[in-house]
């Protein structure tokens, strides 16, 4: 039996780690083998990706060269990590995966969504998640939080027009898509956020 694919999308300051951890919790009671993993990463070369996605030695990057970056971390994270989990049972929860690409190299750099798509449907095929949850804040309470957690990364120094843009994005496919997107307001306290991600998992496990 083929297991499922929850991914976790949210701008900076969302609050999604907290979240992931918790979903993780509830999904293990639940009796479910879950592998936790997260874009861009989830493998040896992945992370090493990673670093150059968010490190400062690049900070000329065009955008192509971001998202093809990106996509093919996501190659490899499908090929060594995510397929096999699914293919062995497994629950695969994942912070971030395409619709962040859609979201801050789409929406935040401006690389047109038709291009995403031809290299998500490369990459992916037919794969794409069966929930997701999106966790909204504003842009300034969101960057207001990021900024406590220390040196900011390479996306984390762009501008507030950047992350409004990138949040617009994100709103515009949960909208487009709304039997596979939750929104969940994540401007309110941890616990109250975490009470409604109990209630849509419960709510979405019934017709799982």
């Amino acid at each position: 039996m083929a297991g499922r694919f929850i991914t976790v999308e949210g701008g900076e300051g969302a609050g999604k780690t907290t979240q992931l951890a918790f979903i993780r919790e509830y999904l293990e009671r639940a009796g479910y083998q879950v592998v936790l993993t997260r874009e861009p990463g989830g493998t040896a070369l992945g992370e090493e990706i990673r670093a150059l996605l968010l490190g400062h030695r690049h900070d000329g990057m065009t955008p192509a060269t971001e998202t093809l970056l990106m996509f093919a971390a996501r190659a490899e994270h499908l090929k060594r990590v995510i397929r096999p989990a699914l293919a062995a049972g497994c629950w695969v929860l994942c912070d971030r995966f395409t619709d962040a690409t859609y979201a801050y190299q789409g929406g935040g750099r401006g690389v047109s969504p038709e291009r995403i798509a031809v290299l998500e449907d490369w990459v992916q095929g037919e794969l794409r998640p069966d929930l997701t949850l999106l966790f909204d804040l504003p842009v300034a309470a969101g960057l207001e939080r990021a900024g406590r957690r220390g040196a900011a990364d390479r996306f984390e120094r762009e501008k507030a027009d950047f992350f409004e843009r990138v949040r617009a994005a994100y709103l515009e496919r949960a909208w487009r898509d709304p039997d596979r997107h939750r929104i969940v307001n994540a401007a309110r306290p941890v616990e109250t956020v975490r009470t409604e991600v109990e209630s849509i998992l419960a709510g979405w496990l019934e017709g799982a």
